[in-house]
């Protein structure tokens, strides 16, 4: 019999190795000698890095750059096999970087993430994925371009700073000094937000709020990327209010597609093909699954929903073992779930489920692979 393990990271609690060591403990336990194999997952947002040299055996690549509000921050991205690279624009441009009295979107910036790019381009890497969640930026993405080499210019000719309050006094952008490494470079940006770059579903009043945007800001960071998408339009002839994405991290889903033809995909299905999961998928019998959290949410590019379509694909059986389930929770095995359990076993409060996160998972998996044990009894 041969398992394979692949779920997220419970946040606060268990990490995907944890989860893949407890689970194979608890089937060694119920059905003695097994194979099993465990994989760290991700779904293109926090932990993308982690799970992705975890599972390709790759390394971190420290580096300092420049925060969201240009102050120094220490951050790292991935590197694996011969020439690929795989960045968390959060470690460089993320909200969780900022105290909250500093969340202001009109003065952060995305310099940091394209820094992170340059940094690869200088170590040689060609193939570079971007995951482009959590951000405290509503730039449009010029400080990461900008970082690579393209100026934007004010109606005197002065080349701005790439900031949020920018964005409004953009009449030009000179893209002569991209660095020309990008174009021999496969730029892959993990993305699974379809938001325009304007309107009411675009990337201010969209995001802005939880970024520290009140009313007026967003009324303004709005007529500002109206402008800059007038100008790309103008410069490039891309209508960004018309590419499905542009709008994601503030913006930056525009940049990295209009300036360094990047090609927008799903985080989860990123992650799954720079792992080789479905080569991990050959002979095995059962795949086990899970999250801190299942509900309607799970459905749609998350990592049990992932994992469940490529392994039905397959004619896998998947069960997945989360902390909790939420609204609509059951939903999730319309993606290829068999049957869900969750680890808490009785009435507590989620701090003590959190601190007991070993303890009730391990009872869990031993719960859930005595009823696949029963049934193979049965069918014995």
């Amino acid at each position: 019999m041969r398992l394979l393990f692949a779920s997220d990271s419970f946040k606060g609690s268990l990490t995907s190795e944890q989860t893949a060591a407890i689970l194979a403990k608890a089937a060694e336990e119920v059905f003695g000698k097994c194979e099993t194999s465990g994989v760290p997952v991700a779904d293109g947002g926090e932990g993308t890095v982690d799970a992705v040299i975890g599972a390709e055996h790759g390394e971190k690549i420290p580096v300092t750059v420049h925060g969201p509000v240009m102050a120094p921050v220490e951050a790292y991205y991935g590197v694996f096999g011969k020439n690929k690279a795989v960045i968390e624009m959060a470690a460089a441009s993320g909200l969780l970087l900022l105290e909250e009295s500093l969340r202001n979107p009109l003065n952060t910036t995305t310099y940091g993430t394209g820094e992170l790019i340059l940094d690869a381009l200088n170590r040689g890497f060609k193939d570079i994925s971007i995951a482009i969640g959590g951000s405290a930026t509503n730039d449009g993405g010029m400080g990461c371009a900008r970082a690579l080499g393209i100026r934007f210019l004010d109606a005197d000719g002065t080349e701005l700073e790439g900031f949020g309050r920018d964005l409004e006094k953009v009449a030009s952008i000179d893209v002569s000094g991209l660095d020309p490494r990008i174009k021999e470079t496969k730029l892959t940006v993990m993305c699974d937000v379809t938001n325009p770059l304007c309107g009411p579903d675009g990337a201010t009043y969209t995001f802005g709020r939880q970024k520290g945007a009140d009313p007026a800001m967003q009324d303004r960071l709005e007529k500002g990327m109206c402008n800059y998408r007038d100008i790309i339009l103008r410069t490039f002839g891309v209508n960004c209010d018309e590419v499905q994405g542009a709008g994601a991290a503030g913006g930056l889903g525009a940049a990295l597609r209009v300036f360094l033809n990047g090609e927008m995909k799903s985080g989860i299905e990123t992650v799954l093909d720079l792992i080789h999961f479905d080569e991990r998928l050959e002979g095995v019998d059962l795949v086990v699954t899970g999250e801190g959290r299942t509900d309607w949410q799970s459905c749609f590019g998350k990592v049990m929903q992932g994992v469940g379509m490529h392994a039905k694909a397959k004619g896998i059986p998947v069960l997945g073992l989360s902390g909790s389930l939420g609204k609509n929770a059951m939903d999730i095995c319309s993606c290829g779930i068999s049957s869900l359990m969750t680890s808490v076993n009785a009435p507590m409060d989620v701090s003590e489920a959190m601190a007991r996160a070993e303890e009730l998972y391990y009872e869990a998996a031993l719960r859930m692979f005595r009823f696949v044990k029963t049934g193979m009894d049965m069918r014995a």
